[in-house]
């Protein structure tokens, strides 16, 4: 990297694009690692750069710098910063829409990758109905790149299906959901059997969605099983790396101690919780913004349990303020 700035710096035309390129990768790298404020600053100087080649060279330049602005907003979400992240998202759709009009085969999957974190970024704001649009747009357009090269897009496939019923589900409409929810997890099973350490952390996030799925639907007891397994496979996950799953582990305990809870089986519920506010803590202090949603749930559904269990809180493990 050093190296790199001193030559772009000498001889910016020849250096600038791969300096740019390193940056990406890097803060993509940090940011996998929990090193998520590093990570921002780095694919921020990225999308400088880009932005101006692109106005110089538009044709060579633009589908990098749509390629930087997704990842732009991917580190804006990772640190909370929900609003803020949307802008660049919306922009590298707009990239991307126009370059796959004119070269299908080129620009059609970064299209799909960058609806998808559209949807995402709108969720993450509340807006389901408008997140719906470029969910289905992504699953429609990865499921025709998936039939002709299943393992190219297979697991972009299965992410976005994995949305889209996560989508379905906050709109309320739960029978619409369950489908594309469960041939994610059928998608992810096969994936990581293969390669679990590529695609066990999103089998995890897919089950999760399952088993809420199938609570809401009535089925607690088929969705206590995928709570578990999803428990299970990021508690494995974050072992070796605390800083990338612990705050995924967090969020399936969540899940878990949901589905036990309308088990009324309120005490084990109230140990899965207080673990979840455990894992969680350290995040939410650091970066309370990114993680208040999840922290905030965590706590009330632990004070929840403990008064259906008639225990009495850890008042160690409240780390929200309650207004």
């Amino acid at each position: 990297m050093i190296s790199l700035r001193k030559l772009a710096q000498s001889n910016p035309s020849a250096f600038l694009p791969d300096l740019a390129t390193s940056l990406n990768n890097l803060g993509t790298f940090l940011s996998a690692l929990g090193r998520r404020k590093d990570a921002l600053a780095l694919t921020q100087e990225a999308v400088d750069i880009r932005r101006k080649l692109a106005q110089s060279n538009p044709a060579a330049f633009l589908p990098d710098l749509a390629r930087s602005l997704n990842s732009l907003g991917n580190r804006l979400s990772a640190l909370g910063r929900l609003e803020e992240a949307l802008a660049p998202t919306q922009e590298a759709v707009e990239i991307r829409r126009k370059f796959a009009q004119s070269n299908l085969a080129a620009f059609l999957p970064d299209l799909a990758t960058s609806l998808n974190n559209l949807g995402a970024s709108l969720s993450d704001l509340g807006r389901w109905e408008d997140a719906l649009a470029p969910a289905q747009e992504a699953t429609e357009i990865l499921r025709r790149l998936a039939h002709s090269n299943p393992a190219a897009f297979l697991p972009h496939l299965a992410t976005s299906l994995n949305n889209l019923g996560a989508f379905l589900s906050a709109l309320g409409r739960r029978e619409d959901a369950l489908a594309p929810v469960q041939e994610s997890v059928d998608i992810h099973r096969q994936l990581a059997r293969s390669n679990p350490a590529a695609f066990l952390p999103d089998l995890a996030g897919s089950l999760n969605n399952l088993g809420a799925s199938l609570s809401d639907l009535g089925r607690r007891e088929d969705a206590l099983a995928f709570a578990q397994e999803a428990v299970d496979i990021r508690r494995k996950l974050a072992q070796p790396n605390p800083a990338a799953f612990l705050p995924g582990l967090a969020k399936s305990l969540g899940a878990f101690g949901s589905v036990l809870s309308s088990l009324e089986q309120h005490e084990k519920a109230t140990g899965i919780f207080a673990e979840g506010l455990q894992h969680i803590a350290p995040f939410y202090q650091e970066h309370p913004d990114a993680f208040a949603p999840l922290a905030g749930s965590l706590q009330d559904s632990y004070l929840q349990s403990c008064r259906e269990a008639d225990i009495k809180p850890d008042e160690k493990l409240l780390i929200m303020r309650k207004k």
